[in-house]
């Protein structure tokens, strides 16, 4: 078995398990609050976390490790680990579905695997490098071409809400020329419906590289085209098959 597949597989397994864990809800509520008063964390990011991370690195004690809670371990393996322990903890706390486990791996030339386990809507996306995109061990593709007046796309909205009026210059520019928006509420969902062709586009600014590696992987091994540039004084990612990917760059008001 090849280094990312071996690499693959523990990361299906590590995520599978912190998605039982995570399912298991709590009576009651441990919020911490992040950058915003409505950016939060519950008990359960940071448990999900602990399992994660102790689960990579008694398996591989020398590899990195960032995680959106704080985890940080310096590795010497060259392997990386990025973790998002739960995407969506909006929709986790208020107990709506799509929320998801994010795993990636990255070497130096970047994301090698990654691992987006959404139980709630019983999807799995996994990918490595080279090697294709999955869900629930099925080869996906994303769809292309879709001309923009029949794109449905999927966005999100910052945690500060003073970039939301920037975000919203984008979606009002954009809804009289599409079919319809869609709104998951976790980044690396939105990605992987990208990828499923379950959505033809995904547009959000502000996202950080726990909410990007895994779902970005798996998106660009679908076929589509995910970038990342500055807009506004904010990060722009739009992710889509490659001809509504630059229709969609073109349209976005500068």
């Amino acid at each position: 078995m090849s280094q990312h597949r071996e690499l693959e597989e523990l990361a299906l397994s590590i995520a599978r398990t912190a998605g039982e864990l995570l399912l298991d809800r709590p009576a009651s509520w441990d919020l911490t609050v992040k950058s915003t008063a409505i950016d939060i964390a519950t008990q359960m990011d940071i448990a999900s976390e602990k399992l994660i991370v102790d689960a990579i690195l008694n398996a591989r004690p020398n590899d990195g490790i960032i995680g959106e809670e704080g985890a940080a371990h310096s590795g010497t393996s060259g392997i990386t680990w990025v973790i998002d322990p739960v995407d969506g903890t909006v929709n986790y706390f208020y107990g709506l579905p799509g929320w998801n486990i994010s795993i990636a791996a990255k070497d130096s030339s970047g994301t090698i695997v990654g691992v987006v386990h959404a139980p709630t809507i019983g999807s799995t996306w996994h990918a490595t490098r080279g090697g294709g995109a999955f869900l629930n061990g099925a080869r996906i593709e994303c769809n292309n071409p879709v001309e923009l007046n029949r794109a449905l796309l999927s966005t999100g909205f910052a945690y500060d809400v003073k970039d939301r009026v920037n975000q919203l210059d984008i979606l009002d520019h954009l809804i009289p020329r599409i079919r319809d928006i869609r709104r998951m509420g976790a980044a690396a969902t939105d990605l992987c419906l990208v990828a499923t062709g379950m959505v033809d586009a995904y547009v959000e600014t502000g996202l950080k590289e726990w909410d990007l590696a895994a779902g970005a992987l798996i998106a660009a091994e679908a076929g589509a085209v995910v970038s990342t540039h500055e807009w506004r004084g904010m990060e722009l990612t739009v992710a889509a098959g490659p001809s509504l990917h630059a229709e969609l760059r073109s349209q976005i008001p500068s």
